[in-house]
């Protein structure tokens, strides 16, 4: 923003100080001034002249010496004001370089501002935190705009390769190559919604309503048991009414995905997923916890990252577009809650969403 120049803050403060200093000045002479009259050193006649008193020759005396004082206060004010606005301002003009250097692209700089706690310190360590999270959240956006890239290049590549093989090969099948055309552009679709989703729940750019989270895990559960019957998985459910605020649409999309993560990613058979919803004071909890092998709590803290398929970065017929997870992180963020990884001890992991309890509603 182009502004006309205008004096310095420095400045500014400089002429304040003098300012006030001399104001002081002129208050403590007029003082003198009136306690000179008090007693009796300062009379006139009644044509208003000048009567010779010993006081009127002090006084004649005191003026020029009084004239120096003040011309004295005006230079120590403008020279000390300009020092002590200079030591005040100086974190502020360090926070402005750090500004200025972040502006640049630097957001790996800091400030650190030593010293004791004051207000220019709160601005500074405030500044600090902000640029760590902005840090922090540009990192993760590139990783995960590299990881999409990547994932989105796989499926046009192939669906690349598979119109060359038949442009190449007029004689080949074409029911198989429309097979494989299908299930690729269907993982890419996938894909897409899925980063739709993220980008949307990332903004909250949604409607909030009242919801129940015991209701939307029947909902996920019921959808779900197909998938649960073919792997042999047991599933079950259990939990109390859990009011909150939020978009339904999107904490069914949160439960689902957690319920199909922990059918998919389950033992080869006879695998069991716990799904239960409970009321905390102030939170409402959805636990899904699953049978499953060992997973070391280096590898659970990665899960929510993008496109992390459990212990390794495959593609399977359920594995899923990598995301299911970080879905689930980004609408338990968007929703004020917090999400928490374990692994059990047993084998498989369980999972726990907290968010804000709606309040009851009062009956006028």
């Amino acid at each position: 923003m182009d502004r006309p120049p205008g004096l310095s803050v420095r400045l500014k403060l400089t002429l304040s100080y003098a300012g006030f200093l001399m104001v002081a000045g002129a208050l403590l002479l007029a003082a003198i001034g009136v306690f000179l009259l008090q007693q009796g050193w300062l009379r006139t006649t009644a044509e208003g002249a000048w009567r010779q008193t010993p006081g009127t020759t002090f006084v004649r005396g005191f003026a020029p010496l009084a004239a120096v004082v003040m011309m004295f206060l005006l230079m120590f004010g403008l020279l000390g004001g300009w020092i002590l606005a200079g030591r005040m301002l100086a974190p502020l003009d360090r926070i402005t370089h750090a500004t200025r250097t972040v502006a640049n692209g630097s957001l790996s700089h800091r400030i650190r501002l030593p010293g004791r706690q004051d207000e220019f310190r709160e601005l500074a360590d405030t500044f600090d935190t902000m640029l760590a999270r902005l840090e922090a959240h540009v990192a993760e956006q590139q990783r995960f705009a590299a990881n999409a890239s990547h994932e989105l290049r796989t499926p046009l590549a192939i669906s690349k390769t598979l119109l060359d093989v038949a442009r190449t090969d007029p004689s080949r099948a074409t029911g198989e190559l429309i097979d494989r055309l299908h299930a690729v552009n269907t993982r890419a679709i996938d894909l897409t919604e899925a980063l739709l989703l993220l980008s949307r729940a990332d903004q909250r750019s949604f409607a909030r309503e009242h919801v129940d989270l015991s209701l939307l895990a029947e909902e996920a559960t019921e959808t779900l048991l197909p998938l649960a019957e073919k792997h042999g998985v047991t599933i079950e459910t259990c939990g109390d009414v859990t009011p909150t605020v939020g978009s339904q649409a999107l904490l069914l999309q949160l439960t689902t995905n957690l319920v199909h993560n922990a059918i998919i990613h389950n033992l080869p058979e006879k695998g069991t997923v716990w799904v239960s919803t409970g009321f905390r004071p102030g939170t409402v909890v959805l636990t899904v916890e699953n049978t499953g092998e060992t997973l070391a709590p280096e590898l659970v803290s990665t899960l929510t990252e993008p496109f992390q398929r459990g212990t390794q970065r495959i593609h399977t017929d359920h594995a899923g577009v990598g995301l299911g997870l970080a879905i689930v992180k980004t609408i338990t963020r968007a929703h004020d809650g917090t999400l928490t990884l374990t692994p059990r001890s047993a084998g498989g992991i369980r999972i726990t969403v907290e968010l804000p309890a709606a309040v009851p509603h009062t009956d006028k």
